[in-house]
């Protein structure tokens, strides 16, 4: 066997382990045996950071689940994450910033701040709340903290290090628990971030016999599109064939073409490692174990995988521009991440490759055809400056332009679908009828 397809191999079957159920059910029972053996206490640990909108998100949900679930919620301050833990150290903290207002009104929560703060605020901030850690009433102080930060009217003033101490601690505790960023919530060798995965430890809490009902944080509901004229409103789709996340979100993301009409335009570009992305083997951990979660959570097959890293993406995707020209663009994305993510094909060989083109009604010696002449890295790299133009270097990201609104709307993330939605009927204003059935400029 060639090198190359060993190491896919290899790295292939640690991923299967990592994403199985098995694996989710190990960790906890370890996570459970350490605390055991330590004499601490079963608790949720939450981990937030002044300075992060997600965190600003997620504490307005504290007191709910405090009361809600019949075991402690303990509470960490945290600095923010390294640079290497960005994906784009350049813009991360503006796009969390506009990502989390866009957001919050669908979860129920207040924030609408325009700019970061300063760090002599968040120093200020952190002496503030440090008293309250481990006071019944830390969400309110949280928040009435974080108002008055985001707002500039928290004055900065001389620290008097007690915040800082206690961020020193909780970045310590976090970092020994095998975590990154502010916002967290962990239980039992679980990690959730913020409030988009609140519903998931809700879940667990509950088959664990915490709690019961109703969530306290349900994923928000979209307006439904289905039968909307949403022809001239463009979607535009960013996915990538080697993002597990662009694999657990893509059939909504094709359920939804079908129910408004939108005119879509496909437009996959690299995988971000594959671009110079940095993902420190942590977070590469985390984001294989959650998109796993994520997966089982919309029942979506995610199991016999196939890691198409390197030279077998680069092979599928020098066909995709045959495939557009033969009106099957979307069809082979489709096929090539079922095969990558849930069939099991081997997409490193030429076998797998004709596979997928069979599986998207694609004849291969058409498609190699329609193919010929094509500059696909080109195609490629166009796409990917229109997403870096969007503010956006993660994938699946959306643009959605046209309709009723001027200025374009862009997001990224498989649990941003249900917004992309909502954006699709603002713009088409709401009015049901027209087509069933999305264009595809792209094939």
């Amino acid at each position: 066997m060639n090198p190359e397809r060993l190491k896919t191999r290899i790295r292939s079957q640690a991923m299967r382990l990592m994403a199985s159920e098995a694996f989710l059910r190990s960790s906890r029972r370890r996570a459970r045996l350490r605390r055991r053996l330590s004499g601490e206490a079963q608790a949720v640990h939450y981990f937030h950071q002044v300075d992060d909108p997600y965190s600003h998100l997620a504490v307005q949900k504290l007191d709910a689940l405090n009361a809600a679930y019949d075991l402690p919620f303990k509470v960490h301050l945290v600095s923010g994450p390294a640079a290497a833990f960005q994906g784009s150290s350049e813009h991360f903290a503006a796009w969390a910033l506009n990502d989390a207002r866009s957001v919050a009104a669908g979860y129920g929560v207040a924030f609408d701040a325009k700019t970061l703060p300063q760090p002599s605020s968040v120093d200020q901030a952190n002496d503030r709340l440090a008293p309250h850690l481990d006071a019944a009433e830390f969400a309110a102080q949280a928040f009435a903290t974080g108002e008055a930060l985001w707002s500039g009217a928290l004055q900065p003033a001389d620290s008097g290090g007690t915040g800082r101490e206690a961020v020193r601690r909780g970045v310590a505790l976090r970092e020994r628990l095998g975590h990154y960023l502010g916002g967290m919530f962990h239980f039992d060798g679980e990690w959730f971030w913020g409030i988009d995965r609140i519903r998931l430890l809700e879940a667990r809490l509950m088959n664990e016999g915490f709690g019961g009902g109703e969530l306290c944080v349900p994923e928000p509901v979209p307006v439904d599109t289905s039968g909307l004229d949403a022809g001239d409103v463009i979607l535009e789709y960013f996915p990538s064939l080697r993002s597990p996340y662009t694999a657990v979100g893509h059939q909504r993301v094709l359920d939804l073409i079908a129910r408004s009409g939108v005119t879509v335009k496909l437009r996959p570009v690299m995988p971000m490692l594959m671009r110079g992305v940095p993902a420190p083997r942590p977070k590469q951990r985390y984001i294989l174990t959650d998109a796993a979660r994520e997966a089982r959570a919309h029942g979506v097959p995610f199991k016999r995988m196939v890691d198409p890293f390197g030279e077998p993406v680069r092979h599928a995707f020098a066909l995709f521009p045959g495939a557009v020209a033969l009106d099957a663009g979307m069809a082979f994305v489709t096929a090539y991440l079922a095969a990558a993510w849930a069939e099991g094909i081997d997409i490193s060989t030429e076998a797998g490759l004709r596979q997928v083109a069979a599986n998207a009604g694609l004849n291969w010696s058409e498609l190699r055809a329609a193919n010929r002449d094509t500059d696909w890295s080109a195609l490629l790299d166009d796409n990917l400056n229109a997403m870096l133009d969007a503010g956006l270097w993660g994938v699946p990201s959306f643009r959605v332009i046209g309709g009723i609104e001027e200025d374009a709307y862009a997001c990224w993330g498989q649990d941003r679908i249900w917004r992309v939605e909502n954006e699709i009927a603002k713009r088409a204003g709401g009015t049901p009828g027209g087509a069933l059935a999305g264009k595809n400029q792209a094939g």
